[in-house]
């Protein structure tokens, strides 16, 4: 089985993609919060920020099929005081049955290559504080840890 990645380059294409990756942020944010997750926020990001360089979506899908196997969508983290912009992985997210074969690594590396592209040297993650696996993944991909936000309920 051969897959490809493919990157996103029209909003409306974008958009029909929004479904699938608000129902794997929504996955992601349950672990942090009790709060569900804001419905229509990944289309409300995607028309505010697709033609933003930071924004990248790349799906990867087998070759013959076209079935979607995961993707990765980036966009723009904006320090509220300083102003400074780092993209950052927003969603990411591989397919049960095409975990365990490197594909969300490649997804990540295509990724930061578009990124590089645009001049944009750094990529940002987010973890759980003892989410240690996707810690450890993160850090064998090169990422590194440089703050943490701490929260007060």
């Amino acid at each position: 089985m051969t897959l490809r990645l493919r990157r996103i380059d029209r909003l409306e294409s974008a958009l029909a993609l929004a479904p699938a990756l608000e129902a794997r942020a929504a996955e992601f944010h349950e672990q942090f919060s009790d709060e569900g997750f804001p419905e229509g926020a990944v289309e409300r990001f995607l028309r505010r920020c697709f033609d933003d360089p930071a924004t990248h979506l790349i799906v990867a899908e087998e070759a013959a099929s076209e079935r979607r196997a995961g993707a990765c969508l980036t966009g723009p983290f904006v320090d509220p005081l300083l102003g400074t912009r780092l993209p950052m992985v927003l969603v990411l997210w591989v397919e049960p049955g095409f975990r365990h074969r490197g594909l969300a690594r490649a997804l990540v590396g295509r990724a930061s290559e578009l990124l590089l592209e645009r001049g944009m040297t750094s990529l940002a993650a987010r973890a759980g504080h003892n989410d240690d696996a996707l810690i450890s993944m993160g850090e064998r991909w090169g990422f590194v840890r440089l703050w943490e936000l701490m929260l007060r309920e």
